[in-house]
């Protein structure tokens, strides 16, 4: 039986993708040291976790994952992570099952939490590789109130709600919270924190490139166009998370350089952060790093509603030039192992 089980349940777009990559690149290391990472891939995570939360894009791929990693963890004798975003924003009955899956197992909660200043144009992006048709001056607007997409970004951001429903399932002992680090901040400091948080020993990891990276903001406005023409098409969710969200915006779009999405948090959001803040501190939860990282940064970049029209026919034709030799590459592939079949 496991000694006990360190769930990392986010928040979105505080650094997950980096942390996971890291965890998955260091299995075997962590291993050797008592701790289990569990399922073949990270994606046996997501399942698992859409699996328990009920969530219908997964389609039956998940079904019995949850399970599964429930009996992997029972049969492992030493520390097992578990790290996936989803399970954040949770209601409390379905946090309340999450930890109750795992019996007499004592049960850990890490939640990593960034300032708002860089996590709104973060998940803005995020909205619009998940098919969004908001403007980026349309999205910042609706964010003080009580529509979409404010009712969106606050369940995902929600900190203050979030730390406490998790705190509450497992006590504050058990429950830690990472800041990410500011900007500037030494490399591989968000990794320490949470070593220290999780309580293991990741000294001497395997580095990974910066995961998630972000788009750029013609790149980003071309998506946008895109998922309005897109429209009509009615994709399945599983056909625009596999052609749009993952071969178009991860694999071409982001990182093709550009002007960064810039944002200077308006007062009501600075106010509205600080508010967050005391709940997060009320709650008891452990602290590593520091409160104060919380309160919003100005990301320095261009405004997506100024970008001109010759850069957005840039990115777009970039977005073409990517995709055709993503497709040649594929067919070279499937040539070579067509010829190793023969």
């Amino acid at each position: 039986m496991a000694s006990r089980v360190v769930l990392h349940v986010g928040l979105m777009k505080s650094g997950t993708s980096y942390l996971q990559q890291r965890l998955g690149a260091n299995r075997a290391l962590l291993l050797e040291r008592g701790v289990l990472f569990p399922g073949g891939t990270w994606r046996d995570q997501v399942l698992a976790v859409s699996d328990v939360l009920g969530r219908k894009q997964a389609g039956p791929a998940a079904r019995g994952r949850w399970a599964a990693l429930v009996a992997e963890a029972a049969a492992y004798d030493g520390v097992v992570v578990v790290s996936m975003e989803f399970l954040g924003p949770a209601p409390p009955e379905r946090v309340a099952e999450v930890v109750g899956s795992f019996g007499e197992v004592p049960v850990e909660v890490v939640l990593t939490l960034r300032d708002l200043g860089r996590g709104v144009p973060a998940m803005w992006q995020e909205s619009l590789q998940n098919g969004g048709t908001t403007d980026w001056a349309t999205y910042v607007a609706g964010l003080d109130g009580k529509r979409k997409p404010a009712r969106s970004f606050w369940r995902q951001q929600g900190m203050g709600r979030i730390v406490r429903n998790w705190a509450e399932a497992v006590g504050p002992q058990r429950t830690a919270v990472v800041t990410v680090p500011p900007p500037g901040a030494a490399a591989g400091l968000l990794w320490d924190r949470f070593g220290v948080a999780a309580g293991i020993d990741v000294a001497g990891a395997v580095e990974v490139e910066p995961a998630n990276t972000s788009l750029d903001a013609a790149s980003a406005l071309v998506l946008l166009d895109l998922n309005r023409r897109l429209e009509a098409a009615k994709l399945s969710a599983a056909d625009y998370h596999t052609l749009v969200k993952f071969r178009l915006a991860k694999r071409v779009m982001a990182g093709r350089g550009g002007g960064a999405i810039g944002f200077t948090p308006p007062p009501w959001l600075v106010a509205r952060s600080a508010e967050v803040v005391d709940r997060v501190a009320a709650t008891g939860a452990r602290v590593v790093g520091d409160l104060d990282e919380l309160a919003p940064v100005a990301v320095p970049g261009v405004d997506p509603d100024a970008v001109p029209a010759e850069e957005r026919l840039a990115a777009a034709v970039d977005v073409l030039a990517g995709l055709t030799v993503q497709r040649a590459d594929q067919r070279r592939a499937g040539s070579a192992a067509a010829r190793l079949r023969t």
